[in-house]
């Protein structure tokens, strides 16, 4: 069998479920990879649904740390990435309960974190299905999406968040909201028509 090292390739990337059992057996820096991995997905995930950078802080560093208590539990059964986002959402569910408020965090912030630059949730709002081009840099436009996303169902919501903003499978948001993966495109499918709708008069 080949040797990459001998051959002058780089060794392949672990994946996700693999740095977990190590970690599990005593491996900090396999859980150090891990957060550098999904830091920024999850956060963005966080800000985007309670709309507030402070509190998406704090709840990352909860999702982070019941990681850590869970460890010794971990069984390779599901993608980390499901079982990270399931504890994700389950949070925001508990804050939203908790807080009852509207959130007004403008989805102008970059994707990628809240220091990277990168494209703002309104360049990819609705992918194919709600085009946006130059225009979507008007603040009334910017104004009108974030709030056409905050008035969807929670359910909607959830979906199209994970999907655009996380670029999650359909499978695996199903997965994490525990329902079927046509149920999940159905959800999508209706918050991108209510987003169409919504926006319509600004021929996006």
């Amino acid at each position: 069998m080949d040797d990459p090292h001998r051959n002058g390739r780089p060794p392949e990337p672990r994946s996700d479920e693999a740095l977990m059992l190590s970690f599990r057996d005593g491996d900090a820096r396999a859980f150090e990879e891990l957060v550098a991995r999904h830091r920024r997905g999850l956060f963005n995930f966080l800000l985007r649904s309670v709309q507030n950078r402070s509190r998406a802080e704090e709840l990352l560093q909860e999702v982070f740390l019941r990681v850590v208590r869970s460890k010794d539990r971990y069984e390779r059964t599901a993608k980390l990435t499901t079982w990270l986002y399931t504890i994700a959402r389950n949070l925001c569910v508990d804050e939203s309960r908790r807080a009852k408020f509207r959130r007004t965090t403008s989805l102008d912030t970059p994707r990628r974190g809240a220091d990277d630059e990168g494209p703002a949730m309104v360049e990819t709002v609705a992918a194919d299905d709600v085009p946006t081009d130059e225009r979507a840099a008007a603040p009334q436009i910017r104004q009108r999406i974030a709030r056409a996303i905050d008035l969807l169902p929670e359910d909607q919501r959830e979906v199209f968040l994970m999907r655009q903003i996380n670029g999650l499978s359909f499978k695996e948001i199903g997965d994490i909201v525990g329902a079927p993966e046509n149920t999940v495109k159905s959800r999508m499918r209706y918050a991108l028509e209510k987003l169409r709708q919504d926006l319509a008069d600004f021929n996006l």
